[in-house]
């Protein structure tokens, strides 16, 4: 090819490059209306920033407080069963005794003028050796306000090893000696006061002084029991 002709075809080549420029100014230009408007912001950083307007924002719920008063419990009403047709037991009975300590008498003596507390209990059962202390404390205060009263002891442990070993532990002021049920006579005691030899200790009885038992209590007593158990037997009117 000769110059000149190689001239011509560069001379062609640029004058398509200048037109397809030209085209692409004139498409630019026909944006015009986008000119000043704000730029959109960077992706992602309108939504973070709401979440953490939106958490610095929130208010909690407020408490809901209930405004019913709670008010004093009422207390519990003991002696709910019936005892109609129970009486004391005339079976005979063991007695158990630390070192050193006189034995019971025996029989025990009901219907004798004063009211009998009988309270069934084992050297096994945490709650019965719990109320120990309260019950030793309720007949010292139905004394002093006149009630005659003994309380027994009586002893449901199958293993007399074990009853001797809790006695001989006692402090003075403790319980060192007890009435004591071995199994084969549990019958004859438990039988006329409607109490089940498998029956979940403490189980208290109270025994008036005309010989009638007056209440069967299945648990332990509180301290809050002692006015109606006090008022039963007189102390309070």
């Amino acid at each position: 090819m000769s110059g000149r002709a190689l001239r011509g075809v560069l001379r062609s080549r640029h004058a398509a490059a200048c037109a397809a420029a030209a085209i692409l100014l004139l498409a630019v230009g026909c944006n015009d209306d986008d000119k000043g408007k704000p730029l959109p912001p960077p992706p992602g950083r309108e939504r973070s920033n709401a979440v953490v307007s939106s958490a610095k924002t929130a208010t909690p719920a407020a408490p809901t407080v209930s405004t019913a008063s709670a008010g004093p419990k009422p207390p519990r009403k003991l002696c709910t069963g019936s005892s109609e047709g129970l009486s004391p037991p005339k079976a005979r009975i063991r007695t158990a005794q630390a070192a050193g300590v006189d034995p019971l008498p025996t029989p025990v003596q009901f219907g004798a003028g004063k009211w009998v507390w009988v309270n069934f209990w084992a050297a096994w059962c945490g709650p019965c050796k719990e109320e120990m202390p309260r019950l030793r404390r309720y007949h010292e205060d139905l004394r002093k306000a006149g009630v005659l009263i003994d309380f027994d002891f009586v002893s449901m442990d199958d293993d007399e090893r074990q009853l001797q070993r809790f006695l001989d532990e006692q402090p003075k002021d403790g319980l060192r000696a007890s009435y004591w049920l071995s199994e084969d006579i549990r019958k004859g005691w438990l039988g006329p006061l409607g109490v089940s030899d498998t029956a979940k200790l403490p189980v208290q009885v109270l025994i008036s002084p005309r010989g009638e038992v007056a209440c069967v209590i299945d648990g332990t007593v509180e301290d809050d029991d002692y006015p109606q158990l006090a008022r039963l037997m007189g102390a309070l009117r």
